[in-house]
């Protein structure tokens, strides 16, 4: 599954008239960043910067004089989300403002089933909150000491990491999954690791007499022990590379 975990910075807050001025994206494949990224400034036109959100970000009006227009860079934009999620903090506000944009260009809007909002997921995992970006970080013991203003690049890698974390991702390439003959099988994502499939087995490194060590404590806990079941089964574990 392909995602953009992505943000925006604004000259203010409405989306009508206010505009884009930066955009920042990081591509996940199933949960894994690839390295890919998108980061752009973009000259609103006669659009100056609000001193309220200059004050969040930090972005000038001289800064962005020289840069492209949205119409100079809204092609590529739509080629590096192309068939992936959209997934931002508050992505209505974010998702608003680019749709506006497209709006602008006569390109169609970001469909709402390709949207996902990270406050959305943090609110149902943390109720009690707060969900804020920053908070989130340091629940998740992500260092954002570097974030002194807001940045679309830097809140989108800040925001992957949260992600990833939130969702469990990082344990996302492990699954373990049932084949006929009742062997566990521990398969590794083939995104993550470019191995070849070569199924490898373990020895066990349980000499004889430990395992009649073994045998002989299970008979004494009894046909209760849990040890029982497993004897039973005798599954045969292996670790598949994909």
């Amino acid at each position: 599954m392909r995602e953009i975990i992505f943000d925006t910075e604004t000259t203010g807050l409405e989306s009508k008239l206010d505009r884009v001025i930066e955009i920042g994206g990081i591509e996940l494949i199933n949960n894994f960043p690839t390295g890919r990224s998108l980061h752009l400034y973009i000259c609103p036109g006669d659009r100056k910067v609000h001193p309220d959100a200059l004050s969040v970000h930090g972005i000038t009006d001289e800064f962005l004089r020289d840069k492209p227009s949205f119409a100079d860079v809204a092609e590529q934009i739509v080629e590096f989300f192309d068939g992936a999620k959209w997934i931002a903090h508050n992505a209505s506000f974010d998702i608003g403002f680019i749709n506006a944009e497209f709006e602008r260009v006569g390109l169609p809007p970001v469909p709402a089933e390709h949207v996902v909002d990270t406050l959305a997921l943090a609110r149902r995992k943390h109720p009690m909150g707060p969900n804020s970006l920053d908070a989130l970080c340091r629940r998740y013991g992500i260092d954002n000491a570097h974030r002194t203003k807001h940045g679309a690049l830097l809140d989108s890698e800040l925001l992957a990491e949260v992600y990833i974390e939130m969702t469990g991702g990082r344990q996302a390439a492990l699954g373990l999954v049932e084949i006929e003959t009742s062997t566990t099988v521990i398969e590794l994502d083939e995104h993550v690791v470019g191995l070849s499939r070569r199924p490898r087995s373990l020895p066990s490194r349980l000499s004889e007499i430990e395992r009649q060590a073994h045998a002989a404590l299970v008979a004494r806990l009894g046909e209760k022990a849990v040890w029982n079941r497993y004897q039973q089964k005798s599954p045969d574990v292996r670790i598949r590379a994909s």
